[in-house]
């Protein structure tokens, strides 16, 4: 398989190389096609997201290089889009990655995978140290993401185990999570978004599996729905991260045949 990554961040963001770099890299690996999917603009968090200025650059950085590699490499123009984050335009970007990265509770958004310890923070300060909480907080919102977002492409469907590796936290069996995530995953596969097989954890030391959950990626393929692979880049070395390992799940090689569907 030919392989294409379409789930990439940049310096607009908290990526750590500039677009261009990131084609350049592409280009060398043989990837047919690149996507963008820069961090939205979310007023209340500036920590890692793109400014209403960054933005605007990010995308006409993105359509120069469309137009200056468009012999070498498709380019596409995406953005990642927070579920509590204002939504943009209607066909500003060529697609949409939907994802939440927040629990929000008595009208205040608290960062999920910002890192370990301000996730531990959340679970004992927000939600009384129960994991399960959080979960089915999460989760509620992860499905209606669609709903709200109109995405293409549903982003690390379980990113509230970020933190969990070898479930040395909490226990994803337990009923409680059990049904948030089954309700969640059920709901989204009534949409037309795909899932991605997001190996961004993976990358950065702190999984040792992709999401979602291998039971989930099994449930697609027996549903036959599109399967992207995913490295949730931001850094132009894990463009490809265990792609190859993964291959087997994913069943959509190029995202421009999804959207010339659509």
């Amino acid at each position: 398989m030919i392989f294409s990554g379409y789930h990439n961040h940049t310096i607009f963001c908290d990526g750590k190389n500039t677009a261009e770099e990131m084609v350049e890299e592409a280009i060398r690996l043989g990837c047919p096609e690149l996507g963008f999917s820069g961090h939205c603009y979310t007023p209340f968090d500036n920590t890692y997201c793109m400014s209403q200025e960054e933005t605007e650059e990010y995308i006409e950085t993105v359509k120069k290089l469309k137009e200056k590699y468009a012999s070498k490499i498709k380019i596409l123009l995406g953005i990642e889009q927070d579920y509590y984050a204002p939504l943009p335009p209607e066909g500003l970007y060529d697609y949409m990655i939907g994802s939440v990265h927040y629990a929000k509770k008595n009208g205040e958004c608290y960062e999920i995978d910002h890192s370990e310890k301000v996730y531990l923070k959340l679970v004992n300060e927000v939600f009384d140290g129960d994991y399960y909480a959080l979960a089915e907080n999460y989760f509620a919102a992860v499905a209606d993401v669609y709903n709200k977002t109109k995405c293409d492409i549903i982003g690390h469907f379980d990113l509230v185990l970020k933190y969990n590796r070898d479930n040395r936290l909490f226990d994803p069996t337990h009923p409680r999570y059990v049904a948030a995530s089954t309700r969640a995953f059920d709901a989204l596969c009534k949409t037309p978004a795909i899932f991605e097989l997001n190996t961004g954890a993976i990358a950065r030391g702190m999984q040792n599996v992709p999401y979602p959950a291998f039971h989930f990626l099994e449930s697609l393929k027996e549903q036959n729905k599109p399967v992207l692979l995913s490295a949730d880049c931001h850094d132009k070395n894990s463009l490809l991260f265990a792609f190859e390992r993964y291959a087997a799940f994913a069943t959509l090689p190029r995202l421009s045949d999804y959207l010339n569907k659509k």
